[in-house]
């Protein structure tokens, strides 16, 4: 009798303990995490808020948010690993290294859990000097690239991406190239010039043995671009692609591809949105088109919603944001309000399924970078000087979304205006998550609504929000 009696007891407390009141209680609850630099708040976790069924502060605008609506699925959020980021890492001890990739990569705690990472097929402009994997001396070519090797890569890129991926597995991969080796193009110089059309086969081989070599590694490459900035052959490296032939090229590349059985894909363009005709005209070439995932844009000219018009042109193809950078010595006030706002949100509401920041990291010095054309004022998200580790605008922007915003969230309707511009999204775990930035002069109140219940929040100027909430209120 008293067994059952104690039974009977621990029942009614267990019911107590998880009754519906408090059930709905824990949905009711948001988490929020602050940037508010004029104020040095810089990505820091805030005390919870509730949503409740009140309706306090009438006057406020109100940001509702409808799940039923959805858009285009995410792949992730994160930054350029180029051949200098991981040459500054490499000069790390290992366990200051391997704290310093588990907070970026995984996501516990305080952790960011960032999910794609953008690197270069041979050298790019943040490298302390040019190279391709297949180098050779002048007049001398090798069409059966018997010569092909990753080279540099293997001191510093390579073991960064393995520890990279021995933390978080499932991480997605963009490669790209500057230029090709200097033997196939018509000017024989690592800048400008164009690739010559008789190498335009060969040329997809290097690709397909890139793929493989990197995956020989335990590195799986998701998706190639065929040129960084193909309108841009200034830098150091560089290789001038118009639209036309990257089109004849995607022709070789893409069954290089599939004789190979990869399923690596392929994503046009990667330049600014000043040009939206040139990933449509490709994507208007029915040979071409049928190898092409998506298009790939930065924004150093044109308008964020460039991305829709391309989108809407083709909206069987997906659209990437995979460049911008922020210029030394930087201005936390003034970046992370220009990046959120045009790239967090403005990417993300214009169809993006990646924001992608240059670069990673530099040294106090904006090194290495090539001579001749390489950036010598590109400030990376981390400044890394032996062990210290800063953490600059690029880093913050990231991490507004990257927390929350997993792989496979579906950014979701909300309303949005010049003021408070904001995105929303419901992630795979069931979770909403709403980004809001106050892009005004003054403090701004504002309520969320959400399934008929509301918080109110107040950002002061400059300020971004990241709020993490059950979707089943």
């Amino acid at each position: 009798m008293r067994f059952v009696y104690w039974t009977i007891l621990a029942a009614v407390f267990c019911c107590a303990a998880y009754s519906p009141a408090r059930a709905q209680k824990e949905k009711d609850i948001a988490t929020f995490w602050l940037t508010d630099p004029a104020h040095g708040v810089l990505f820091q976790q805030q005390p919870a808020q509730t949503f409740s069924k009140e309706n306090a502060f009438p006057q406020d605008p109100v940001i509702s948010i409808d799940e039923k609506k959805k858009y285009q699925h995410i792949d992730g959020f994160g930054w350029c690993l180029t051949g200098g980021s991981a040459q500054a890492l490499m000069k790390m001890s290992p366990a200051a290294r391997t704290a310093l990739l588990q907070q970026l990569f995984t996501a516990d705690g305080d952790h960011l859990g960032s999910s794609y990472l953008r690197v270069t097929i041979g050298a790019s402009d943040l490298n302390e000097h040019v190279f391709s994997y297949d180098d050779l001396p002048a007049g001398q070519t090798d069409t059966a690239l018997e010569h092909f090797d990753l080279g540099p890569d293997k001191k510093d890129v390579i073991p960064v991406l393995q520890e990279i991926v021995g933390l978080n597995p499932t991480i997605k991969i963009l490669a790209t190239p500057w230029s090709a080796p200097v033997w196939m193009k018509d000017n024989h110089d690592t800048r400008g010039g164009s690739l010559l059309p008789q190498y335009y086969g060969v040329y997809a081989r290097y690709f397909v043995k890139y793929i493989l070599a990197m995956q020989q590694e335990g590195i799986r490459i998701d998706a190639v671009t065929p040129q960084n900035e193909p309108l841009h052959p200034g830098n150091n490296p560089s290789m001038y692609m118009p639209a036309a032939a990257e089109a004849e090229f995607v022709k070789h590349l893409g069954p290089a591809i599939k004789q190979e059985l990869l399923d690596t894909k392929i994503i046009v363009y990667d330049h600014n949105c000043d040009r939206p005709d040139y990933p449509i005209s490709i994507l208007k070439d029915p040979e071409a088109n049928q190898y092409v995932d998506g298009s790939a844009f930065h924004l150093y000219a044109g308008p964020i919603d460039t991305l829709s018009s391309v989108h809407d042109s083709f909206p069987d193809k997906n659209v990437y944001f995979t460049e911008q950078w922020v210029g030394a010595p930087g201005d936390m006030l003034r970046d992370v309000d220009e990046h959120v706002r045009k790239l967090i949100i403005g990417a993300t509401r214009n169809w993006s399924r990646t924001v992608i920041e240059w670069n990673l990291a530099s040294d106090p010095h904006y090194e290495p970078h090539t001579d001749r054309g390489g950036c010598d004022r590109c400030l990376g998200a981390l400044t890394i000087d032996g062990d210290s580790v800063k953490r600059n605008p690029a880093y913050y922007i990231v991490a507004h979304a990257a927390k929350y915003v997993i792989p496979e969230s579906s950014r979701i309707a909300s309303n949005s205006d010049d003021q408070l511009p904001n995105v929303a999204f419901q992630t795979p775990r069931g979770r909403g998550v709403l980004i809001v930035l106050n892009n005004t002069g003054a403090p701004r109140g504002f309520t969320i609504e959400f399934h008929g219940r509301r918080l109110h929040e107040t950002l002061n100027a400059g300020a971004v929000a990241t709020y993490d909430f059950s979707i089943n209120l």
